[in-house]
């Protein structure tokens, strides 16, 4: 019989990865990006446990939505009064805070528990342009396929 695999700490290893987000469709990159800082592209994957690699994001204010997302697709929020939750356009999100578009996405991808905002606030870096701050932690670059406008 074989054991089933459980990661303990000192079979963590942690890379950086940098992915470029222009003309990427927003959930199909959410869902990359969610799979692998969580962890789920190793072998060594272990559900209670950070097994993920970080995930450093470029270009997130040319990221792109298919269909009428763009401008119908709204971001909830609430202010904790009664009657007074708020809506914020897609268009208007993606002007002004276009790491947030991307944030959000992949937020709703993680298991809404302790570790999946810890996974979220320790592995994903989002920037707008394409300069980034984490050349210490010499990211590889990763390319997904370009999805096709129909």
């Amino acid at each position: 019989m074989f054991k089933t695999f459980s990661a303990t700490p000192t079979d963590i290893r942690q890379d950086w990865y940098v992915v470029d987000a222009e003309g990427m469709v927003l959930g199909r990159l959410a869902t990359e990006i969610a799979r692998i800082i969580r962890g789920k592209h190793k072998p060594t994957f272990t559900p209670h446990m950070d097994t993920g690699d970080g995930v450093i994001v470029i270009n997130a204010s040319k990221v792109r939505v298919t269909g009428r997302k763009a401008e119908q697709k709204e971001y909830f929020r609430h202010t904790g009064y009664m009657g007074h939750e708020r809506f914020t356009p897609f268009a208007s999100m993606l002007a002004k805070h276009p790491e947030r578009v991307i944030e959000k996405a992949v937020f709703g991808m993680l298991p809404k528990t302790a570790l999946g905002r810890q996974v979220l606030r320790g592995k994903l870096r989002v920037y707008p342009g394409a300069e980034h701050p984490h050349t210490a932690q010499t990211p590889k670059t990763l390319t997904f396929p370009k999805a096709e406008a129909k």
